[in-house]
């Protein structure tokens, strides 16, 4: 099952969407921040929005063509939605908010799917309470299998944990990615949380404006970003200003310190740039130094930390002191098991920046 789009739209105060991509098999991931074109392009794809020019074919069905007209409508086009905030009928049970989208099935067909749905998503028992009876997390299953039960060829998952707690979004992931993986149709799932995307996406496509400016395997997108904006929309903290040296090493500007990389350095070189976790720091005790990358190694100093459940961020100042706590070059994600092996020793401790791990950016 195939889905093939090409748009483009135009909003008051001059934002213009404009993308083209085919999706099929395992979700395609769509990543981008907050007004970027994530949510509009959904829309546009299951009908609620009508492109200005464009097309978007379904397993060989055109649903939109406005070279020759073409415009099938939103219940006509077999692309299940699965909205941000749910949407769900506030006069309607659980029942009857999946029976929805099946208006003009026999009724007994129409009962298959319900059932078929409701023990998909252990909804047992539930049948008859409306949203407002229902918790978070069941709203979202009731969603889920509204989208579902049509059994569309396309399914658009619109930021489906965005409105859940950590433990519900644990337990309604492993549900989706079960649903998702007895799904043959055509998948997109679009959020801003760039580990949700990595994790239920095997590819990616990146916004920003409106425009793709970033598609591709997951894995190299995170590893070689193609550029200075990609690399920040997919995470990553730490830049420097960067020149080629004359030794063959890169000079980081930003950051006081030539470092030598593994990638070839690109014709118009701009940036140098790390990801958080990728840097590892320890005491300053020379025995903590990990082969062939004691190169990249410096001093380092404190200047603030903040504490997760799990993990702490290091905000990093090299070669000397910092002079207050907004005074750092470089930003370090650690367990809290590292931490407690070296966060009482003195200063200066080290922190190296693995040759494989730095990635060089085009101007």
């Amino acid at each position: 099952m195939e889905l093939d789009v090409q748009i483009e739209k135009r909003l008051p105060g001059g934002f213009r969407l404009e993308v083209a991509f085919r999706a099929s098999g395992a979700p395609l991931g769509i990543l981008g921040p907050s007004g970027a074109g994530k949510s509009l392009t959904l829309r546009t794809i299951a009908g609620l929005e009508r492109p200005d020019r464009g097309r978007i074919s379904l397993d060989g069905r055109v649903l939109f063509d406005s070279a020759s007209g073409v415009d099938c409508p939103s219940r006509d086009r077999r692309v299940g939605l699965l909205f941000q905030n749910y949407a769900l009928f506030p006069h309607l049970s659980v029942a009857e908010n999946i029976a929805f989208g099946m208006r003009g099935l026999p009724r007994d067909e129409s009962d298959r799917r319900i059932a078929r749905q409701i023990e998909a998503v252990h909804l047992e028992g539930l049948e008859a309470r409306y949203p407002a009876a229902l918790s978070g997390g069941q709203q979202q299953r009731v969603a889920l299998a509204r989208a579902l039960a049509p059994e569309p060829q396309a399914l658009l998952l619109d930021e489906p944990f965005s409105a859940l707690d950590a433990h519900l979004r644990g337990e309604i992931e492993r549900e989706l990615r079960e649903a998702l993986a007895g799904y043959r149709g055509a998948a997109l799932f679009v959020s801003h949380n760039l580990e949700e995307a990595y994790r239920f996406c095997g590819e990616l496509i990146v916004l920003a404006d409106g425009k793709i400016v970033a598609a591709g395997p997951k894995e190299d997108l995170f590893r070689h970003p193609p550029g200075f904006q990609v690399a920040r929309l997919t995470g990553c903290k730490n830049f420097s200003a960067a020149r080629a040296a004359a030794d063959g090493r890169i000079e980081a500007l930003d950051w006081g310190c030539k470092l030598r990389v593994a990638q070839s350095t690109p014709a118009t070189l701009g940036h140098i740039a790390i990801r958080a976790h990728h840097i590892r720091v320890h005491a300053a005790d020379a025995s903590n130094l990990v082969p062939g990358v004691s190169e990249n190694s410096f001093p380092c100093w404190l200047a603030a930390a903040t504490e997760a459940p799990f993990r702490v961020t290091l905000y990093l100042h090299l070669h000397a002191p910092a002079a207050n706590s907004s005074d750092f070059h470089v930003q370090a994600e650690i367990s809290k098991d590292v931490w407690e092996t070296f966060k009482n020793e003195p200063q200066p401790w080290r922190v190296e920046l693995s040759a494989d791990r730095l990635f060089l950016l085009p101007d």
